[in-house]
């Protein structure tokens, strides 16, 4: 969920209206619910752990100074809720408290998405975590899937996305370890057999790792280790599991009292999908939201669904995959002597230029979709501007594999980013990494490698493929208005900026590299002579009206994500 698809209806619900009140508990309720339900495993206790958090969101939301940070100041509660609650309990209370006849979440999970094979699997296995991996887990499964953002899961954890790189790679290789033992178990093994037979079917630590130590050793269960496709990409897209028909959630505003609402959901009726209606002014509210209905004490406000409807959902702002976007090539305005897949449509004429602004000054020019120059057309003089040097948090090579990870570069110089687009491993809409919190200015001075991500690859007949994709692997799709990117992209920093990897959809990644000007001209330089694709492309004027990339910004957003195209500098 985008919060920045939230803003007008946080901020009326901080002005206390009450309609905005009720569509945001409606639409995060889902993401609290599954955090909390994946986190305790479906414990008994996750209704309270649920209604704890949101009361506490809607009793503190008029803290909230800043609405994009409304997703992850809401999951840090959610957290809170979740680790006070195993801080109150003893672990023999909570085994004498679970419901032996219910089903867990991993249960649920499978049953609701319809789950099956490794994905299953996946599922399966987090039953045998502990409670801390399972934890972390709750909001990494939600951020491969596109819920949350790396920013968000640190945040909630109370840790540096560094060390939150660290936590997760741990909790992976015991995830890994968890699926094994789901695939063992599911199959013939006679030792395994044997060695289960004291076993009570209560996944924990202690036969976590007898189990283990058997398939470590075992042949047979070792050979179910093949084809095993990493968890991260079964997540990908994965939705959310829906809150269950009866669910009841209490919010006391104004009051401390509560109401249930479930018993008086058959009398109120239902209509297709989500709605809400107020039907008189309260002085005192207390609001009772279920899946069937809410109910307002001094009065009726109602909020009901279908069993079958899924909850309210905010607009996807990145572009995913579609039935014509992922068979079809991507659109290449190079020139070709000879049609093929890649260069079948030209970008529109209102997009096909640099946006300019009113006045020639900087950031009046930002880039836009354009057309490759002709491969053997040898590029412009590159003006030389000031390079004392560059700093790089990520040091002389920083590598940004996934969303959430990002460098800041400091200083005046040029920068390197090197693109690396994988489409084999998951195709779809690209979302851009962005530039934020600048100070001072950032220039898009040129473009190289050799190639544009869109040409043709060597050796593929009449453009069966390109940097973005194929018709056997897919595509990676930009979105609407976004400029074209090459292997090589420069800039010209000039005070400070931080890029971050907005890494969902489609399979990318950018290293970063401080360079020089005399590298620059190299690149670019370099023609089909030399055996690339294609001369570079010099962007720079030497002047405040150079271009300014797209998708920078000198806020700070909670989701850089949400960065525009257009930039505003």
């Amino acid at each position: 969920m985008d919060t920045r698809d939230w803003r007008d209806t946080i901020a009326a619900a901080q002005a206390g209206d009450r309609r905005a009140l009720d569509e945001l508990v409606a639409g995060w309720l889902p993401l609290v619910y599954n955090i909390v339900g994946r986190a305790l495993n479906g414990h008994a206790d996750v209704d309270d752990v649920v209604q704890e958090t949101m009361l506490r969101a809607v009793d503190h939301l008029g803290s909230l100074r800043d609405p994009d940070s409304f997703r992850s100041w809401l999951v840090a509660i959610a957290m809170r809720q979740i680790r006070d609650r195993a801080r109150r309990r003893t672990p023999a209370r909570l085994d004498e408290s679970a419901p032996r006849d219910a089903a867990d979440f991993a249960e649920l999970t499978v049953l609701r998405l319809q789950l099956e094979g490794q994905r299953r699997e996946v599922a399966e296995a987090v039953r045998w975590l502990d409670d801390e991996d399972r934890q972390l887990l709750s909001l990494w499964w939600l951020e491969v899937a596109g819920e949350l953002t790396r920013r968000d899961l640190a945040a909630a954890v109370g840790i540096s996305r560094q060390h939150a790189a660290v936590r997760v790679q741990r909790m992976k290789e015991r995830l890994e370890t968890s699926r094994g033992i789901v695939r063992a178990l599911d199959g013939a093994c006679p030792g395994l057999r044997d060695l289960t037979g004291r076993w009570d079917g209560s996944p924990d630590s202690v036969w976590r790792k007898r189990l283990a130590r058997h398939i470590r050793g075992c042949g047979y269960c070792g050979d179910a280790r093949a084809s095993v496709v990493p968890a991260e990409r079964l997540l990908v897209g994965i939705a959310l599991v829906p809150v269950p028909v009866g669910f009841t959630l209490s919010l006391a505003l104004g009051g401390k009292t509560a109401v249930a609402a479930t018993a008086v959901g058959a009398s109120l009726g239902t209509s297709a999908g989500w709605s809400a209606k107020v039907l008189s002014a309260l002085t005192q509210p207390l609001v009772a939201v279920t899946a069937g209905a809410t109910m307002v004490a001094g009065g009726a406000y109602v909020v009901t669904r279908t069993p079958d409807a899924p909850p309210p959902r905010a607009a996807v702002t990145s572009p995913g995959p579609t039935a014509t976007s992922a068979q079809a090539p991507p659109t290449v305005a190079s020139p070709s002597p000879s049609p093929s897949p890649s260069s079948s449509s030209s970008p529109s004429p209102s997009r096909s230029q640099p946006r300019p602004r009113p006045a020639d000054a900087y950031g009046s020019v930002v880039d836009g979709v354009d057309r490759a120059p002709d491969p053997d057309a040898v590029p412009a003089a590159l003006p030389h501007r000031p390079e004392p040097g560059i700093t790089s948090t990520g040091g002389a090579h920083a590598v940004l594999n996934h969303r959430g990870d990002g460098v800041t570069l400091t200083g005046r110089g040029y920068v390197l980013v090197r693109w690396q687009i994988s489409p084999k491993y998951r195709p779809g809409g690209l979302v851009m990494p962005a530039w934020t919190g600048l100070r001072g200015r950032l220039f898009h001075v040129a473009s190289g490698g050799g190639r544009r991500m869109d040409d043709p690859l060597p050796g593929t007949p009449d453009g069966y493929a390109t940097g973005m994709g194929g018709p056997d692997i897919g595509y990676a799709v930009l979105p609407d208005g976004t400029q074209q990117m090459w292997q090589n992209e420069y800039f010209y920093v000039d005070g400070d900026v931080t890029l971050t990897v907005n890494e969902r959809g489609a399979d990318y990644g950018v290293s970063v590299f401080p360079t020089t000007w005399d590298a620059v001209t190299e690149d670019i330089t370099t023609g089909p002579a030399q055996g690339v694709i294609r001369h570079g492309l010099v962007r720079d004027t030497g002047t405040d009206a150079a271009p300014v990339p797209q998708y920078v910004t000198r806020a700070n957003p909670a989701d850089p994500a949400t960065v525009p195209q257009d930039s505003r500098v």
